[in-house]
C-alpha cells in the first residue's frame, strides 16, 4: 500500500516493442531496478519519484502509482478487498475521481460491473464524489484473477508536453518521437535534419534533449489533486536545473509553408528557436548544413494516411537518392507503415524491429549505419 514516504511499485507505460527502449532511459535516470513488464516498466519509488518520473521521462505515455494487488474471483470479494485500502492516505475526500476496468481471462469478465465496485468502496471510505469527466483516475486491472490498483498520476497522457498547440494531420507523438530518436543512438550533441518535418516533432524533441529541458516542464500533472502532493516540494523538484546550451543545431524543412510556421511558433512555445532552424524547402533542396554529420530523422507520408501508396513510391525513391549522393556520413532513420515505400528509397537499412503502434496503424523505424 503506497504512503507518503515507503516505496511502491511504479508502471510507465510504453508503446508495446518499446518497452526495453523506455527501460534503458528510466534506468539512465537513476530509477530503482527498472524492468521490463507488457506494455511498460516497473520501478519502485515513492511519490517524489512519481513526480520525477512525469517531469522527465520523455518515452512514457503514463505514470501509475500502483496501491495494491490481490486475487479476487467474484464482486463482492473485490469490493471487500477494496475497502481495506487506505483510500484516504492517496486520494482526497473533496476531488471527484472516477474509475476504469480492463478484465482479460478472469471470473470477474463484467468491467462495468467491477469499476461499480470500487467507486462505492472508495465513496465509502472518503465520501468523494464520482464523475465521468474527473482528471483522477482509479485504474483497476484484472488478469487471470489477480486485481492491481493503480492511480493515473499523469492525467493527460504524457506526449502533450504543452506547447505542440499547432499540428499538420497525421502528428507524430512527442513520446514515440521521443523512443525513436534514442533508438538511432540520437546523443543530444550531434545535428539533426528532418526533411520532411511537419509540425517539428522530431527536431523539437532533439532540440529539448539537447538542452535538458524536462519534458514535463510546461504541464499540469493529475498528482497534483492527490492527497499525497506536497507543492513546495514539486515547486523545488520542477525548478530549472542542469540546463545546457547545445553545441549542434537541429534542423526542419518542409515543402508546406504553413507547416513550417506551425513548427516554429511550437519551437518557440517550447524555448528552442536559438538553436533550431526550419525552413520551407521541397526534398530536392534537402542539403547537410556545414559541420559534422549527425542524424537524418524522417517520418514521411504514409500510404495509408495522406496518399496512394504508388504515389508515393517516386517519393520515397528520391528521397533515397538525395541522402545517398548528399549525406554522406550521416545516420537515417525513417518511420514508415509500409516496408515496401521504406526499401524504395535503396537505403541500407538495418535489421529492424517488430512494428509498433501509432495513430491506428502500425509502423517501423528504419535505420542506417552512417551513409557512404
Amino acid at each position: 500500500m503506497t504512503t507518503a514516504d515507503t516505496d511502491f511499485e511504479i508502471f510507465l507505460a510504453a508503446p508495446p516493442g518499446l518497452e526495453p527502449v523506455l527501460c534503458e532511459e528510466i534506468r539512465l535516470k537513476g530509477f530503482k531496478r527498472p524492468a521490463v513488464v507488457p506494455g511498460g516498466v516497473v520501478t519502485r519509488g515513492s511519490w517524489p519519484e512519481v513526480w520525477r518520473a512525469n517531469l522527465w521521462i520523455r518515452g512514457a505515455s503514463r505514470v501509475l502509482a500502483r496501491v495494491d494487488s490481490f486475487p479476487a474471483v467474484h464482486l463482492a470479494e473485490l469490493e471487500r478487498r477494496a475497502r481495506r485500502v487506505d483510500w484516504a492516505s492517496v486520494l482526497r475526500p473533496d476531488v471527484s475521481f472516477r474509475v476504469e476496468a480492463v478484465c482479460l481471462g478472469s471470473r470477474i469478465y463484467h468491467e462495468g460491473a467491477a469499476a461499480e465496485r470500487i467507486e462505492t468502496a472508495i465513496k465509502s471510505a472518503l465520501g468523494a464524489q464520482v464523475s465521468p469527466v474527473a482528471e483522477v483516475v482509479v485504474r483497476l486491472r484484472i488478469e487471470r484473477n489477480m486485481c492491481v490498483l493503480s492511480v493515473d498520476t499523469s492525467g493527460e497522457l504524457l506526449h502533450r508536453r504543452g506547447y505542440k498547440q499547432a499540428v499538420n494531420r497525421a502528428p507524430l507523438r512527442e513520446t514515440l518521437a521521443a523512443l525513436f530518436l534514442r533508438q538511432c543512438r540520437f546523443d543530444g550533441v550531434e545535428p539533426v535534419v528532418d526533411p520532411m518535418c511537419g509540425s517539428g516533432t522530431f527536431v523539437i524533441e532533439a532540440a529539448e534533449i539537447a538542452a535538458r529541458l524536462n519534458p514535463g516542464r510546461a504541464r499540469n500533472f493529475a498528482f497534483e489533486r492527490l492527497a499525497t502532493f506536497d507543492e513546495e516540494a514539486w515547486r523545488a523538484m520542477r525548478a530549472p536545473k542542469g540546463v545546457r546550451t547545445p553545441t549542434a543545431r537541429y534542423y526542419g524543412r518542409d515543402r508546406d509553408a504553413g507547416a513550417i510556421a506551425m513548427s516554429c511558433e511550437n519551437a518557440e512555445r517550447a524555448g528552442v528557436t536559438a538553436f533550431t532552424d526550419f525552413r520551407c524547402a521541397v526534398i530536392s533542396e534537402a542539403a547537410p548544413p556545414d559541420g559534422p554529420p549527425g542524424l537524418v530523422m524522417i517520418n514521411p507520408p504514409y500510404g495509408a494516411r495522406i496518399g496512394d501508396k504508388g504515389e508515393l513510391a517516386p517519393l520515397y525513391g528520391a528521397l533515397g537518392k538525395i541522402l545517398m549522393q548528399r549525406f554522406s556520413g550521416w545516420r537515417v532513420g525513417l518511420v514508415a507503415n509500409d516496408s515496401g515505400l521504406a526499401h524504395a528509397t535503396g537505403l541500407p537499412f538495418l535489421p529492424n524491429d517488430a512494428p509498433v503502434p501509432h495513430g491506428g496503424l502500425r509502423v517501423t523505424l528504419f535505420q542506417t549505419d552512417p551513409l557512404r
